[in-house]
């Protein structure tokens, strides 16, 4: 069975958080997702469109997200939590967060984005050339890096793909390279443009 196809079972062919039956499609939950049934959710183009562009988010559609948060999917939870910490400045949204249990692995997905944090509290990730390097993104490393703890030499110019970030510290990111999960420093790496 398609993904597409489990997804539709999943929601009874409508959106997993507005309920609307038109235009749908397969939304990853970014960065940190693998995709698939536990990282994907069914959204209509409305959701998706203000999920990804927030400068368009009508906050009245989202009251919706008062019945999406009860979801038993984790990937929807995630997607409604993220929507709400958005527009906690309207008001309602703090009241449902505050009701809101996500478990300690969907909270950290959840807060992946760092949406949640006020600007005054986020910590900005940036490459050698000062670029704002954000989770998921793929970086090049300028330099061979030696890794610690290991014989491992990362070489320069490996890609290490879907970077997840610290989020206490600015100089720090960490990737695979190898199938081993490295920290990097970031004065070594340059972010690789979506298109290279």
């Amino acid at each position: 069975m398609s993904l597409l196809s489990e997804l539709q079972n999943r929601s009874n062919h409508q959106c997993e958080l507005c309920t609307s039956q038109e235009k749908l499609a397969i939304y990853e939950i970014k960065p940190v997702s693998s995709g698939g049934f536990d990282g994907s959710i069914l959204a209509c183009e409305t959701c998706i469109q203000q999920i990804e562009n927030p400068e368009t988010m009508d906050a009245n559609h989202w009251r919706c997200l008062n019945d999406a948060m009860w979801s038993e999917f984790s990937p929807v939870k995630i997607i409604a939590w993220r929507m709400l910490h958005r527009l906690k400045k309207e008001g309602w949204p703090k009241d449902l967060l505050e009701m809101m249990y996500l478990s300690d692995e969907e909270l950290a997905i959840a807060k992946a984005t760092n949406e949640h944090l006020d600007d005054s509290e986020k910590v900005i990730h940036r490459d050698c050339n000062g670029v704002i390097l954000e989770a998921g993104d793929t970086v090049v490393l300028i330099k061979d890096l030696k890794v610690k703890g290991s014989s491992m030499v990362a070489k320069q110019g490996t890609a290490v793909r879907r970077i997840s970030l610290d989020h206490e510290n600015a100089n720090y990111i960490e990737g695979k390279i190898n199938g081993t999960q490295i920290v990097i420093i970031t004065e070594y790496v340059k972010k690789m443009a979506d298109k290279e």
